[in-house]
């Protein structure tokens, strides 16, 4: 839709979405000023080693050891290489290399995702997971391929905070309760119009009242239940929020 044009002719001003989301019960809207859900860019990073019989590992480069200690190492990027006030996510969700007990192989083949709350911090984030993939190959006297997928991944759910604060009060009178949550480190494609648009993003609480946050179904169960008397809140929202805006308040 961005590509084809549609937010140039004419072009908005603000815009904004709602999330249902069992987290929160019925009767609250959650908001986040600044990143409210991370961005999210894959990952895969081969590792080349040189085969070798296992009952030999000195003839060799092991790349399993080596993909091993990657793994590890990328887990310390949040915690020490990042400011650790600004959440941040890598994890190596698939590892694929060799086919026999006693081979080791000449490759090694791991597959992720990287997330940030931080628009600047993304790309920051990037350069310290291909650096220290590298070197640790290196280390190992392997050698590391690192590609992430930029083109395909989502950036950070950035709700202006200027906008935020403008438009708080049509949310306060739009639900019983609404509260500043914790940002979230899933991500959304909401984000690719906060790019082009000052935007804000909300979550409706759907969650029975009579339901425990931890009892509730995740979005996208089989078991997703949402209670309706949730609906006529979030219309609302939505409704005040554009127009309040053009009302100027």
């Amino acid at each position: 839709m961005i590509a084809e044009g549609a937010l140039d002719d004419p072009k908005p001003e603000a815009i904004f979405a709602l999330h249902a989301v069992p987290q929160h019960s019925v009767g609250t809207i959650a908001f986040r000023s600044g990143g409210a859900m991370a961005s999210s860019d894959r990952m895969r990073i081969l590792v080349r080693g040189q085969q070798t019989h296992a009952a030999y590992p000195w003839r060799g480069i092991d790349p399993i050891t080596a993909a091993s200690r990657i793994v590890l190492a990328l887990q310390a990027i949040p915690g020490r290489r990042l400011d650790v006030r600004v959440p941040a996510v890598v994890s190596i969700g698939s590892i694929h290399g060799g086919i026999r007990h006693n081979i080791i192989p000449g490759e090694v083949e791991l597959h992720g995702t990287i997330r940030s709350l931080d628009p600047d911090m993304r790309f920051e984030l990037h350069e310290l997971v291909r650096d220290t993939a590298q070197k640790t190959a290196a280390a190992q006297g392997a050698t590391a391929e690192v590609e992430i997928d930029v083109a395909e991944g989502y950036p950070v759910t950035w709700n202006d905070p200027e906008l935020t604060r403008r438009m708080l009060p049509s949310l306060e009178t739009s639900a019983p309760l609404v509260i500043e949550a914790p940002p979230r480190t899933g991500s959304e494609d909401f984000s690719f119009y906060q790019q082009k648009v000052p935007g804000l993003y909300v979550w409706l609480g759907i969650r029975p009242v009579d339901v425990k946050a931890e009892d509730a179904a995740p979005n996208h169960s089989p078991r997703f239940f949402v209670d309706e008397a949730a609906l006529p809140i979030g219309v609302l929202a939505m409704t005040r929020l554009a127009l309040d805006y053009l009302r100027g308040e």
